[in-house]
């Protein structure tokens, strides 16, 4: 199933000079409402209708345009950034299944920053960017951790601050001083203009804040109904499964089956298992909670 091609009408990218038009053209798509979210997600999975799959792509077009002004700093023309992420909300939708309990948004941001990050990294291959796991680390973490340890500091950074970042991030001390330096001279074309004689900046273009406090609402009453329903749902196991659920899947530093093992003097396999199962048990009671609750409708 060819994704891109089959959700017609999507309005383009066709130029940089269009992004104000592009803009303002996707505002216009109303944001769904959870129940409409999902009988339509419903008939796009079951019946394939794609006038549904249209709507779900065209009320999420705002997220993709706020996610991609966050990768301006890396230098690249927004329409490309916002165009790669339409792909991956695209991809998002063909396999968003509804009857999971999330929203659309939640699930499809991890399609939309992967496909964003795979095109920055593509381009910045062109600048010969190593591509390692710990340097793709650096890349995406580099800006941040430096507003935290030197906010708003130009020019090269400090040989202790070079420290701290290349062991917090795991990469030598050299390969944070060239990414900075490379970042630095990225930076600079965002204050280019974005058409010759206009006056227009790339760092200009943003979305509107309504999205903003849209997204943050809806993440924030999504992630409060998750906490009451893991809180209420995580009754039904026994001790001994919540314990272990608890130190596999819940904790900030999971224990190994090896610790678990000698904690509850049983093999590693049976506390494996008997993760599985309470993991099982507990999705099953939070599907259930969720469609109780009227967070989903029945079918």
């Amino acid at each position: 199933m060819n994704t891109k091609s089959e959700i017609t009408n999507v309005p383009s990218l066709t130029s940089e000079g269009g992004l104000s038009v592009y803009l303002a053209q996707i505002k216009k798509f109303p944001i769904l409402d959870a129940e409409e979210e999902y009988m339509l997600a419903k008939n796009w999975k079951e019946r394939g209708n794609l006038k549904s799959a249209h709507k779900l792509v065209t009320s999420h077009l705002r997220l993709v345009a706020k996610i991609a002004m966050g990768y301006r700093g890396y230098g690249l023309p927004v329409n490309e950034l916002i165009s790669e992420g339409n792909i991956g909300l695209m991809q998002a939708v063909k396999k968003f299944d509804p009857e999971k309990g999330f929203r659309l948004a939640t699930y499809a941001m991890w399609w939309i920053k992967a496909a964003i990050q795979e095109y920055v990294l593509r381009s910045w291959s062109l600048v010969k960017m190593g591509t390692t796991s710990a340097q793709k680390k650096l890349f995406f973490n580099l800006k941040k951790i430096k507003q935290q340890i030197a906010p708003n500091q130009d020019g090269d950074l400090k040989d202790e601050q070079v420290n701290e970042i290349s062991k917090k991030l795991g990469v030598k001390s050299d390969e944070v001083v060239n990414m900075n330096r490379r970042m630095m001279g990225q930076e600079k074309s965002l204050n280019e203009p974005i058409k010759e004689g206009e006056k227009g900046e790339w760092q200009d273009w943003i979305v509107s804040e309504d999205l903003d406090q849209e997204l943050f609402v809806a993440q924030q009453q999504e992630m409060d109904d998750k906490k009451t329903l893991l809180h209420r749902s995580i009754k039904i196991l026994t001790d001994r499964e919540r314990e272990i659920l608890q130190d596999r899947k819940l904790s900030n530093e999971p224990k190994t089956l090896e610790e678990l093992s000698k904690k509850y003097k049983i093999s590693r396999e049976r506390i494996r298992q008997i993760e599985t199962k309470a993991f099982e048990k507990l999705q099953k009671a939070m599907l259930n909670a969720t469609k109780s609750e009227n967070l989903l409708p029945r079918n």
